[in-house]
């Protein structure tokens, strides 16, 4: 048996996770939120509390079960500067909306090339580095290594800098992902000598340091894995073994849907598609949307219990149109609103399951996605979007065990990792869904 230790860091809270190898299951976690820091010249994460939480943690994973290797997932659009004496640069936060984008729409590569279109804030990592560099002419000098997010992680356990395919791979501006090396927008910002060696997410970065198993009681000897992008890890596990094509919807503050076919169709920059890299370091056409967030602004947090009443009145003519997260997405830019105000809070719920549904439709449309459909993470538990998706798409399945972005990265640290298993939702016999579906279409069309 063998456990793996999974730094899991996503938009909104860090976790460690210990996965048992023979079972894949979490047999331990911890979390705390990932909290954005307002000290300093602009909004940052904070390191340094999750680094104490991750090796507290650690120790503790290891006097209770054992930890056996260990391995990284981390969302994307975030790079890390590394200085000269190994501490991190404040790493901004992508949602900093602040960013000039003066000189760098001239620099940035066309999509034809990377794959990546332009979006808000500091969505495209490069538009980060940009900014960075050139609001602080002293930042060069100071910067030592830079890499993505998941190996500074790997960095602060072994001292090993790299970067890894699918994080570069996640709308940078950095990557081609048809040629498989970086951009000429690294060359382009005067970087090629600090950005980080590219790696496979299933290379082993290193060992821990003597100090880091001092710590922890971990063996000096422990593996850590180079590490992967959250939505990828959410993918790698059915890359295994797959027979035909097929898509993944990896959820969570962001949903990311990723279709693995014969060919990469043609994608539309301004609907918020673009080419992601999976482990394999291949290319993956996606659309995605912050359906997690937009679930987050509609149910503030309520403890919501929804009826069959609350059902009926919803299919019989309650639609949310877009987009109630408006930066991005299939329809960014457009202001949500309500075809008929819901009259209880269960049925403003449904709605929303519904809405989320429908938008995940229109992404894998986007990407021309075919074959089974799989659901990961929260929006799997969430039967109204599973109905839903399911009368439009006659093959969603989930996982049948809770697998999602930590269990997908403790497999790169497997030997001979196999696919986990999947189970499929029944579509609905009531064709109200599927009515329901094509009246959110034309609303949307006439708003």
């Amino acid at each position: 048996m063998t456990h793996i230790a999974v730094i899991d860091v996503g938009k909104t809270n860090a976790k460690l996770a210990l996965v048992d190898s023979t079972t894949l299951e979490e047999i331990a976690v911890v979390t705390r939120p990932n909290r954005v820091l307002t000290d300093g010249p602009y909004p940052h994460f904070d390191l340094e509390g999750h680094w104490a939480f991750f090796v507290d943690a650690l120790g503790k994973f290891q006097s209770q079960h054992g930890v056996d290797a260990i391995s990284v997932t981390t969302h994307g659009a975030a790079v890390t500067l590394i200085d000269h004496d190994g501490q991190a640069i404040p790493m901004l936060d992508y949602e900093f909306g602040g960013l000039d984008p003066t000189g760098y729409d001239v620099l940035r590569p066309e999509f034809s090339e990377t794959g990546s279109p332009r979006l808000s804030m500091g969505l495209n990592a490069g538009a980060q580095l940009h900014w960075l560099f050139t609001s602080d002419p002293t930042l060069r000098d100071r910067v030592a290594s830079i890499v993505t997010y998941p190996q500074y992680w790997g960095f602060r356990l072994t001292g090993q800098v790299a970067t890894d395919v699918t994080s570069l791979g996640c709308h940078t501006d950095l990557w081609n992902p048809h040629s498989g090396q970086y951009s000429q927008l690294v060359n382009d910002l005067g970087i090629a000598d600090l950005i980080a060696p590219a790696r496979k997410s299933t290379d082993i970065l290193g060992t821990i340091l003597p100090a880091i198993a001092e710590q922890t009681g971990i063996s000096a000897s422990t593996p850590v894995v180079c590490g992967i992008h959250d939505s990828n890890a959410s993918l790698y596990p059915y890359l295994l073994g797959a027979k035909g094509p097929f898509s993944v919807v990896s959820t969570g503050t962001w949903v990311v849907c990723m279709s693995m076919g014969d060919t990469v169709p043609e994608l539309d920059p301004t609907r918020d598609t673009l080419i992601n890299v999976n482990a394999l370091g291949n290319a993956v056409p996606t659309a995605r949307f912050m359906g997690g967030r937009e679930f987050e602004l509609i149910s503030a947090g309520r403890d919501i219990t929804t009826s069959d009443a609350d059902r009926e009145a919803v299919l019989n003519g309650i639609h949310l149109l877009p987009a109630v997260e408006p930066t991005s997405g299939p329809f960014m830019g457009r202001k949500m609103k309500w075809s008929v105000k819901p009259a209880t809070a269960g049925q403003e719920m449904i709605a929303l399951s519904y809405y989320l549904a429908l938008m995940t439709d229109t992404c894998l449309s986007l990407i021309n996605a075919t074959g089974d459909v799989i659901v990961e993470g929260p929006f799997g538990r969430n039967d109204d979007y599973l109905q839903m998706l399911a009368a439009l798409r006659s093959n969603v399945r989930i996982a049948a065990s809770a697998t999602g972005t930590s269990v997908g990265a403790a497999l790169l640290a497997m030997d001979s990792p196999k696919s986990p298993e999947t189970s499929p939702i029944t579509s609905p016999v009531d064709d109200r869904f599927t009515r329901y579906a094509l009246e959110w279409a034309r609303l949307l069309k006439e708003s």
